[in-house]
């Protein structure tokens, strides 16, 4: 004769690793420095800021909390110490910083840059938050360069 057995497997639910968990989509936008009109004779620095912003929203139910990392290439120039823009074969330096006084170079944490963080928290009470930061622009004086149109491109990455 056979013997059918069943076994029930009982275990507490705070035994489980929880299963459910909060996610976060983010959105950035940035505007650069828009430096105007450089003169080469002056002994004094143009000065520009322009922002980086950054906008994550809560999918789904629960909380969570978003740990951004901003890191900024260094552009034409390949390097962080002197970014450069760029017209035809004409150069004009310039950096982008964290700070006012212009000594927290904005970049991936090499070559002297640091990168930036903000931490978000979202609930259901507050889905949606965003972190703003400003870009200080600073070309030095005393460049003494051709006319024109000078331009470089920054590419920003926000890591969450």
């Amino acid at each position: 004769m056979s013997t059918l057995r069943r076994v029930v497997l009982c275990i507490p639910a705070w035994l489980l690793p929880s299963l459910a968990t909060a996610a976060a989509s983010c959105t950035v936008t940035a505007t650069g420095p828009v430096f105007g009109i450089y003169n080469p004779l002056s002994a004094t620095a143009n000065f520009s800021n322009g922002q980086v912003t950054v906008t994550c929203t809560l999918i789904g139910g629960g909380t969570t909390t978003v740990s951004l990392v901003s890191s900024y290439s260094s552009g034409a120039s390949g390097n962080f110490a002197t970014r450069s823009m760029r017209s035809g074969v004409n150069t004009l330096n310039y950096n982008l910083y964290y700070d006012a006084a212009y000594s927290l170079i904005r970049g991936d944490g090499t070559g002297g840059s640091q990168t930036g963080s903000a931490t978000l928290a979202l609930s259901a009470g507050t889905p949606t938050r965003t972190a703003t930061g400003v870009i200080y622009g600073r070309i030095p004086a005393g460049q003494d360069v051709a006319a024109g149109n000078y331009a470089d491109t920054i590419t920003v990455t926000i890591t969450y």
